[in-house]
């Protein structure tokens, strides 16, 4: 499973609002966080003020820090590099609260998605992308030539996670992903990401860059440190895949992403669809099954041809080839949206595993090409 949907699992987006709630970016390779997750949590919410670290925390997060610096030690990292990453390293009990304060899933039927979508696709954001969209037009056809995923998506990704880089997080990495790892409930996805960190250090990236979500994700696209050193790419030629400050690294990253996760190129996200009148959902009892993100998929119905659902009178709305397999989802159920959902949209849930998340980039993206 990918990481940065791990992480979105649990942490909290930028894209809230950019996404205080949900972690961002995708999600490690397996996971899949930017790298990179987890589900939808619409709104943000109250964080009571942490407590101070406790004499015991203080103690037993400092002896924690020396097994992650003999793992870092163990797997190659410079004894500079351990050192310059632990020293004056403390607990930080607000990580903690925020992600206890994460919302879990809730029992029965889910929130409605226009609301969201309202607020996450504004017209600030729209325009922001349209801008980003012009200005970049002399990187992104190199860009989807080689990897082949649209610039309309890549920066509809960018736009969801940080506003187009406007809203990064400033929580200290080491910090938090020691914090989150000490603490125990994901101590293995945390210490991986921590001593991924420390191999990012060892590659040259400054220490005092090492700021991002409270979650561990940073830079303009909010990877995961794993998801850096496996996906991250050098756009410009310049030697260094610089994903806090170059847009031609940033959407090569993310592009990279994309491919690495199986986007087929020239196969669009979905499309909006029209449904006759009295149409038998009943007719379609078989949802779809999928290994990860399950709760997710299984509000989509089994896959079928775009030929096949327009033998039973659905329309789609935009250009889509017959042969395209894809699945029926209304997100707020019959008569308020209905869409055929595509395998490019699965790779977008690998981003992160929300449906409000991927359906709202891929609506973000249609609106920045618009």
């Amino acid at each position: 499973m990918d990481l940065a949907r791990t992480l979105k699992l649990y942490a909290a987006p930028l894209f809230a609002v950019a996404l205080l709630s949900v972690p961002q970016g995708p999600v490690p390779a397996q996971v899949g966080s930017p790298s990179l997750a987890p589900v939808v949590q619409p709104l943000p919410v109250p964080v009571p003020p942490p407590a101070q670290a406790t004499p015991d925390e203080s103690a037993g997060f400092q002896g924690y820090l020396q097994l992650l610096s003999a793992r870092a030690r163990s797997e190659g990292v410079r004894e500079t590099t351990i050192a310059a990453m632990t020293s004056g390293l403390t607990f930080n009990p607000r990580v903690i609260a925020l992600d206890r304060a994460q919302p879990g899933s809730t029992p029965g039927s889910p929130p409605a998605f226009w609301p969201y979508y309202r607020s996450h696709v504004d017209a600030a954001r729209i325009n922001g992308g349209r801008d980003m969209f012009a200005n970049s037009a002399m990187l992104t056809p190199g860009i989807e030539a080689q990897f082949g995923v649209p610039a309309k998506i890549l920066i509809a990704i960018w736009g969801h996670e940080t506003f187009y880089g406007r809203v990064k997080g400033d929580f200290d990495l080491p910090r938090s992903l020691a914090t989150l790892a000490y603490e125990g409930r994901r101590r293995d996805l945390f210490a991986d990401e921590f001593i991924a960190l420390m191999k990012m250090a060892d590659r040259g990236v400054p220490r005092a860059q090492m700021v991002g979500s409270w979650a561990g994700a940073f830079g303009n696209p909010q990877f995961l440190p794993s998801i850096y050193l496996r996906l991250a790419k050098d756009g410009d030629g310049d030697g260094r895949a610089d994903i806090w400050n170059s847009r031609a690294d940033t959407l090569a990253s993310i592009a990279n992403y994309f491919r690495d996760a199986g986007w087929k190129r020239g196969e669009p996200w979905g499309v909006r669809v029209s449904l006759p009148d009295g149409f038998d959902r009943a007719s379609l009892p078989e949802k779809l099954e999928a290994p990860s993100c399950r709760n997710v998929h299984a509000r989509h119905t089994a896959w079928r041809t775009v030929a096949e659902w327009r033998a039973l009178g659905i329309s789609p709305q935009a250009p889509i080839d017959d042969t395209t397999m894809a699945t029926l989802f209304e997100p707020d159920g019959p008569g308020n949206g209905s869409f055929l959902l595509t395998g490019n949209y699965r790779v977008i849930l690998h981003y992160n595993c929300s449906n409000y998340y991927a359906l709202s980039v891929g609506l973000l993206a249609d609106e920045i090409a618009r």
